[in-house]
């Protein structure tokens, strides 16, 4: 359903949005201040939400500190997105056991679908899991464990007014307020939010909520924040088509720079919200009776994502991280109808390398001079 602007909840009664679906029965997720990082963790009680901080990014480089701000939505993103709620770290796709007849069996777990309620979602977080359910759920094969997690899933997003900088969502069209796949969207003012409805069940709850009329002067303020995030972010990715261009420089003498400099730690591909490169494997049980069969998340920045029937495909890291690049700019349109990359800077601001990633698809693609 289109998104619809339902009222004004004062900051006092964010409380009362909690409660309410801690009673429909879902756990609460909030973004909370942990080891000097913004993570998402369970909710019951909104004092735990990150009053006052902002974040600090760079190349490299992430840092929190405080200040007297009224806000619990300073910040522009932490190091999680939305991928560990949809798509598991590790999963269980099958079990074996070997029968009495010495027969062997196989399990295949029931997928579990949990209520799950996730506040702050930040737009270009949306954007990454619109591209998973289109790799997940569409086309001939379904995930039913990813189906299982989404279905269960209530989105509560929150419009970014103060992006970091290393953000760039501006520039592929996915932020920085929300405009798709959530089901409540906040704008924060100084004194509450105005809150839109963007699905049936969000429409649902929020109508067991008193909300005030939304005032002529907070629409200003709401329109206003919007122009200053948007004027705040300094990196942009080209603003001519990168189809094909990456492709077509394959041989660029930068290849070899990064590749001086990238570690193949796979960070980049880790916060990441989009990717969902993943190995699979089999575990044993130790008297051989039994066995899982797992999936985990992967990285194509690892050598063994590359070995296919005796042959590594890409042996260094040059080959490595031009896969992941061309990948994600340029190979993404054929499969996706767009980038899969949603501007949130994350895999810039966490490589410890301190390698830009708009500032080397710029050079790469001609945009800018080395």
């Amino acid at each position: 359903m289109p998104s619809t602007l339902a009222g004004f909840l004062p900051r006092d009664h964010l409380q009362l949005l909690v409660d309410l679906l801690l009673t429909e029965g879902y756990e609460v997720y909030g973004p909370q201040l942990q080891e000097e990082a913004i993570l998402y963790l369970r909710l019951d009680d909104v004092g735990c939400l990150p009053l006052g901080i902002h974040d600090q990014q760079s190349p490299g480089s992430y840092r929190t500190h405080t200040s007297d701000s009224s806000r619990y939505f300073d910040w522009a993103n932490g190091p999680e997105s939305l991928k560990p709620f949809l798509f598991a770290p590790r999963e269980v796709i099958w079990r074996s056991r070997r029968t009495e007849d010495g027969s062997i069996e196989f399990i295949p777990p029931e997928p579990v679908r949990r209520k799950t309620a996730v506040l702050g979602v930040r737009a270009c977080d949306l954007a990454g899991m619109r591209l998973q359910d289109q790799h997940f759920l569409q086309g001939e094969f379904v995930d039913p464990w990813y189906a299982a997690r989404r279905e269960g899933l209530f989105l509560i997003s929150v419009n970014c007014a103060k992006p970091a900088d290393t953000c760039f969502c501006a520039s592929t069209g996915d932020g920085p307020c929300a405009t798709h796949s959530f089901d409540l969207n906040l704008t924060e003012l100084d004194d509450g939010f105005l809150v839109e409805t963007g699905s049936s069940e969000g429409k649902r709850l929020i109508d067991q909520l008193y909300l005030r009329e939304v005032t002529d002067q907070q629409l200003a303020v709401q329109q206003q924040q919007y122009k200053e995030a948007v004027a705040a972010q300094s990196r942009a990715l080209p603003a001519i088509p990168l189809k094909d261009l990456l492709q077509a420089n394959h041989n660029h003498p930068r290849w070899d720079d990064i590749a001086e400099r990238c570690l193949a730690c796979g960070n980049c591909t880790q916060v990441c919200p989009s990717c969902f490169c993943h190995n699979e494997g089999d575990l044993a049980s130790l008297d051989g009776k039994s066995s899982e069969h797992a999936r985990e998340w992967d990285s194509c920045f690892t050598s063994g994502h590359g070995y296919l029937a005796g042959f590594q495909v890409r042996p260094d890291i040059k080959s490595r991280y031009r896969q992941w690049m061309t990948h994600k700019l340029d190979h993404w349109h054929e499969q996706y109808g767009r980038s899969g990359c949603t501007g949130c800077g994350r895999c810039t601001t966490w490589c410890p390398a301190e390698i830009d990633f708009v500032k080397e698809a710029r050079i790469i693609s001609g945009e800018d001079e080395l």
